[in-house]
């Protein structure tokens, strides 16, 4: 198993985020939870645009990714995971919690520094909320992101197959928590114990400062719980809250080369 995914790991992770990305969009055609405001088309162009651009910039400025980094670290044993007696199942249970942290703290970080806001904000920008939403971050993020999980890893000593699956489900969940999809209350009420539900992200891209400021977490909703920031549902309802950022309600400005520029040409913070 280990050795599959390893030698097939591009074809895994593009199986995974296209296999996702295209029920998503089914459900959301099927059950949507709230009606679309702006242009579909063109907010799909923009997203998928940044996710091809981001793919490019990870190739062409990274000469490794976090999985490469992750063999490199295992031949020389460095870590702390390479110092403990652990199962390889636990070490890899372990990497993917730590992981899935750091990301929590990385997006709460990225949050409250002016300068790392910036970026992210290309992300809160999007005035819908659907499955494309979970894919649109300006390149730079990115990798600055991709730099935080390579150094995460080397302090672990993860390995590659903890990598491969902490970036696949990461991945895969970040795609579902932003889906414009109808989930039963029930459901949502259970669900939302162990992986962060559409319902509980959506609050994070709300227009109000202090509902943006809440629900961090793309993967497992416990950080959120356990740290503070866990805000069950947004005041005005799922229905009636306001997406994205005040300063940019503009649709026809929010254009790909515009988004890609955003960081660099606007000072405003929220």
């Amino acid at each position: 198993m280990g050795h599959f995914l390893l030698d097939h790991e591009p074809a895994i992770r593009f199986g995974f985020f296209f296999g996702i990305l295209v029920l998503m969009a089914l459900w959301e055609g099927i059950a949507p939870r709230r009606p679309l405001t702006v242009s579909k088309k063109t907010r799909w162009f923009n997203n998928l645009g940044l996710v091809l651009i981001d793919t490019l910039a990870l190739r062409l400025l990274l000469p490794l990714t976090a999985v490469g980094v992750a063999l490199f670290v295992e031949k020389r044993g460095w870590g702390i995971l390479h110092y403990l007696s652990l199962p390889a199942w636990m070490a890899v249970i372990i990497s993917v919690l730590t992981l899935d942290l750091v990301i929590y703290i990385q997006h709460a970080v990225f949050h409250f520094i002016p300068t790392l806001w910036r970026l992210h904000r290309i992300h809160h920008t999007d005035l819908d909320f659907d499955v494309t939403t979970g894919i649109r971050f300006h390149p730079i993020e990115i990798i600055l992101s991709m730099g935080i999980k390579m150094g995460a890893v080397i302090f672990l000593g993860a390995s590659a197959i903890a990598v491969i699956l902490f970036e696949i489900l990461l991945n895969a969940t970040s795609m579902f928590n932003h889906g414009n999809v109808r989930l039963p209350l029930a459901i949502d009420r259970v669900l939302r114990l162990f992986v962060v539900t559409p319902e509980m992200h959506r609050v994070h891209h709300s227009i109000l400062i202090k509902e943006f400021n809440s629900n961090f977490g793309f993967n497992l909703p416990w950080w959120d719980r356990l740290l503070g920031t866990y805000r069950a549902q947004p005041a005005a309802g799922q229905e009636g809250m306001t997406i994205g950022l005040a300063p940019y309600r503009d649709a026809k400005r929010l254009t790909l080369l515009h988004l890609l520029v955003l960081p660099f040409i606007d000072p405003s913070k929220k």
